[in-house]
Parts: structure tokens; C-alpha cells; sequence
């Protein structure tokens, strides 16, 4: 057995074949995204060392960066102890965010319980992701 598989079996999978995958700037400590993985996301994320997702909205795998060029290069994983979530220790290109934000939390709640915007946008996604 390879070390991709003995790792892939070892990950407590839920019953709709996905499990909760943290990415975190390495360098920062900063949480990017919650995203889910099936177990062949998590088997091309090992494989190449860039982060790969399942989107559960379309149903398909998501490589992180695919449209924007903002990949994410895995440094190391880690797991909980039930193994049914990982953390990725991730070197972030540009930013994490479909909105153009360097992690997808870039807003707050304010005392009277609105969000605000707490981040700086780094790039326009309207630029990036053009309609096609």
C-alpha cells in the first residue's frame, strides 16, 4: 500500500462521502476556507500538492485555482482526532476568496449584529471571473 492510500483509508469519510477540509496560510495561521473533499479530491491533493475540492453545489471536483490562478500549495495536512476533518497547511497564491479576498472570512459581526467588511479586496472578481 502507498502512502496516498494508507492515508486516504484512514480518513473517516461521512456517510455522504465527503469530509470538512480547512485551509490555512502556513505562513500567516490565517484560515482561508472550509471546503469538503471526497476521497478523490483528497487523492489528487496528495498527488500533486495543490489543493483539489469537491463542490457539493455542482457535484464535481474543484481544483483550487483552476479559473483564478490563486492555487493553493499544500505544506503539510494534519487530522482531528475522529479523522473526520483535515487542516491543509497551505502556501495561498494571491487569495483564498471568489470575492477577491485573501481569506473567505473578511467580514465581522458589529455590535448590533451587522456584518462588516474587515479585509482589503485584492483583486476584482468581475476581472477574473468573466462571464463566458
Amino acid at each position: 500500500m502507498d502512502r496516498i492510500e494508507r492515508i486516504v483509508q484512514q480518513v473517516n469519510f461521512k456517510s455522504d462521502g465527503l469530509v470538512p477540509a480547512v485551509a490555512q496560510d502556513e505562513k500567516t495561521g490565517r484560515v482561508l476556507m472550509l471546503a469538503y473533499m471526497n476521497r478523490e479530491a483528497l487523492e489528487r491533493t496528495l498527488s500533486t500538492g495543490k489543493m483539489h475540492y469537491y463542490r457539493r453545489s455542482t457535484g464535481r471536483l474543484w481544483f483550487k485555482g483552476e479559473e483564478s490562478g490563486n492555487y493553493q500549495i499544500v505544506k503539510a495536512v494534519r487530522v482531528n482526532c475522529y479523522a473526520d476533518s483535515l487542516l491543509f497547511l497551505v502556501d495561498q497564491i494571491d487569495a483564498a476568496c471568489h470575492e477577491g479576498y485573501f481569506s473567505c472570512y473578511f467580514r465581522e459581526f458589529d455590535e448590533k449584529g451587522n456584518l462588516q467588511v474587515i479585509a482589503e479586496r485584492i483583486f476584482d472578481p468581475d476581472d477574473v471571473y468573466k462571464k463566458k
